[in-house]
């Protein structure tokens, strides 16, 4: 079934945006439009009307990818048409939305300031006053719609923050979760070695025993010998479903309850020829010695009766000062090994891991004689290392997860395109997009009353540079005095504020902040003061 164009979510969002796109122009477009279709229509008025109408849409084509330059495009604009001032909020506050970062604006908005400036009161010879409404313009019309813009920006970018530590933590649950699954396949595992691979090897030579005793007729020979075999094959099978137990990861887990003494005696009555020499150890050992030493006795005569089956074996206990040291060490088997499937070594590897947990050295190789030693010095006292988790604590079993279940358990940056973010990563992130937020709202309230007062305190020096004319001065003014013999009066005049008065009236301020509007008229005749008024 093929999928038509409509279906496609790619498709439909290029279809919404050129609809947004359209509508934004056919609004902006539409006051321009309006004035260059009533009449009366001066000369080119159509190539001038489609040439502000085609600046339009290129203003709205850039504002996508380049809103800044969209915003240049409509101040340009308004030098030749005044109604694109009422595009300039638009692409203000879509310039503050799309825009990543806050520098260029500022340079625009610095510029255009500049710009305008020195064209209005340099090269046209703007007043003051227009100046002022004009930055005014500016303010109100471009800076305040950008910053309100830039925080909604701001929001979004909270929104997604927000959504992101959410997921983070969704993902660090799971990666909990996981541990503790991987954690619980390792004790499995770890019991299933410790004590059916005890037990089946204990069978084994029991079985190896019956095998080669004399009292025993042929048949009977036989079948202690096929139930050695079977009994390595069993042991064999269960290797392998510990291999799978602890591909993911392994842990250490706990032994059996049994004491050291029932381990030795249990191997005893199984056949094997073991002594024990365990010296007085003096205080109560902490419980991960006793665990560690218990898992060291059990792992060696479980190789004992697998590898050497008949040699004799010495397990010697002792204490020196604050360490406990666990020796078990087999004789050269006296007929040599039985068959048996190669060993991988992982319960030599567990053993090591285990005595290592519990602060202890491990060590373990051939002897001279062609015997074996298991040899573990371990802690007399409790040590820091006994509040270690029972989790995963090697590399090789953080390399053993797979990427999801590792997402879980490092904290990788978020700043990387394609990495998975980790919690503390996801919070740092929502920390700093919250006080953005908080900063741009700041801003969106607090830059318009400051950039007002900015334009207030520019203004008004130079609106009422050599225009103030004090009260005293005022009422000391006789009407009938000639213009050439008032004193007082300030060396520049104010514009006038309405085309109906008076040319030869002049116009005085007291100084009003922060406006210096006109506050005082006198009006001349044949060069003299006919009259003096206060204007309301």
């Amino acid at each position: 079934m093929r999928l038509s164009d409509s279906s496609v979510p790619g498709s439909r969002d290029r279809r919404r945006r050129l609809l947004l796109d359209a509508l934004l122009w056919a609004v902006i477009a539409a006051p321009v439009a309006y004035a260059g279709i009533t009449p009366p229509h001066p000369r080119y008025a159509l190539p001038l009307l489609v040439g502000k109408v085609l600046l339009l849409g290129a203003a709205v084509v850039a504002s996508r990818s380049k809103p800044l330059v969209a915003l240049v495009l409509v101040v340009l604009g308004s030098l030749v048409d005044g109604n694109f001032v009422f595009a300039i909020p638009i692409f203000s506050y879509l310039a503050g939305r799309r825009s990543a970062s806050a520098g260029p604006a500022v340079v625009v908005f610095v510029l255009i300031a500049a710009a305008g400036t020195a064209l209005n009161l340099g090269l046209l010879g703007t007043g003051a006053a227009t100046w002022f409404l004009l930055a005014s313009v500016l303010l109100f019309a471009a800076v305040f719609p950008w910053l309100v813009g830039r925080y909604r920006r701001q929001q979004r970018e909270l929104a997604e923050a927000g959504r992101r530590h959410v997921d983070a933590v969704a993902r660090e649950q799971r990666g909990a979760a996981e541990r503790i699954r991987l954690r619980e396949r390792a004790r499995i595992a770890g019991e299933m070695h410790d004590s059916l691979g005890h037990d089946l090897s204990l069978i084994a030579v029991r079985a190896a025993a019956l095998e080669v005793a004399a009292d025993l007729d042929e048949r009977h020979r036989v079948a202690a010998g096929e139930l050695r075999a079977s009994v390595s094959a069993a042991t064999e099978r269960l290797h392998e479903i510990i291999g799978v137990l602890r591909e993911e990861g392994g842990a250490s887990v706990r032994p059996s309850g049994e004491s050291v003494s029932e381990l030795v005696e249990g191997a005893r009555e199984a056949g094997m020829a073991v002594r024990l020499d365990a010296a007085p150890v003096g205080a109560e050992l902490p419980a991960m010695t006793c665990h560690a030493a218990h898992r060291v006795v059990r792992e060696a005569l479980t190789n004992a009766a697998r590898y050497a089956p008949g040699a004799p074996v010495d397990v010697r206990l002792g204490r020196d000062g604050d360490r406990v040291e666990v020796t078990v060490v087999n004789c050269v088997p006296p007929a040599g090994p039985l068959p048996a499937p190669s060993s991988r070594g992982s319960g030599l590897l567990a053993l090591a891991e285990r005595v290592r947990l519990a602060g202890g050295t491990f060590d373990a190789g051939p002897q001279a004689d062609g015997g074996f030693a298991v040899r573990a010095v371990l802690p007399a006292i409790a040590t820091p290392a006994e509040s270690l988790p029972a989790g995963p604590s090697s590399l090789e079993a953080l390399a053993a997860l797979s990427p999801v279940e590792a997402a879980g358990t490092a904290s990788w940056s978020g700043d990387r395109p394609g990495a998975v973010e980790g919690p503390v990563d996801a919070e740092r992130r929502l920390h700093d997009a919250r006080r953005r937020v908080r900063r741009s709202l700041l801003a969106a309230v607090g830059a318009p009353a400051g950039f007002a007062l900015v334009l207030s305190l520019v203004y008004y020096p130079v609106a009422t540079a050599g225009t103030v004319l004090d009260q005293a001065t005022f009422d000391e003014l006789r009407v009938g005095t000639a213009r050439s013999e008032l004193a007082g009066l300030p060396r520049r005049q104010l514009e006038r504020p309405s085309a109906v008065d008076r040319a030869d009236c002049e116009y005085y301020t007291d100084g009003n902040f922060p406006l210096a509007e006109p506050t005082w008229r006198l009006c001349f005749t044949d060069g003299r003061l006919v009259s003096k008024e206060r204007i309301a």
